[in-house]
């Protein structure tokens, strides 16, 4: 996956956004003011950071030991950086920021959940 390709996979979330909250290299990808994804996207070596359900988590983590690690400078319990690599596949990377974002918007009030179209679980 090309850092061009990681960008295009947060953005294609129906209403993400990327903002530059802390310098001009890193992109932080958020959805109705609430991140989901950072990643510095000139990084060699790429990786991005994803919010994840615990034991998912610990499980990737488990999997892919040098591709998946505990989110940096992050809750380390609900958040996983993911080296960009050949170790996890590009379809595990996409459905990783896909998670991301739906752990997000899940959390959101039912009215912003309507408003982006979003027929996941509710946490209500």
């Amino acid at each position: 996956m090309t850092p061009e390709e990681l960008k295009s996979a947060c953005l294609a979330l129906p209403g993400s956004r990327e903002e530059f909250p802390f310098d001009e290299a890193n992109s932080v990808f958020k959805v109705a003011g609430k991140l989901f994804a950072i990643s510095r996207l000139d990084a060699e070596p790429l990786r991005v950071s994803l919010k994840c359900e615990p034991d998912l988590a610990v499980y990737l983590r488990t999997t892919y030991p040098s591709a998946v690690l505990p989110g940096y400078h992050l809750n380390k319990r609900h958040w996983n950086t993911v080296v960009v690599n050949d170790v996890v596949a590009d379809r595990l990377v996409r459905d990783m920021i896909e998670d991301s974002y739906d752990l997000v918007v899940a959390g959101l009030p039912r009215r912003e959940r309507e408003k982006l179209g979003w027929l996941g679980l509710s946490r209500e």
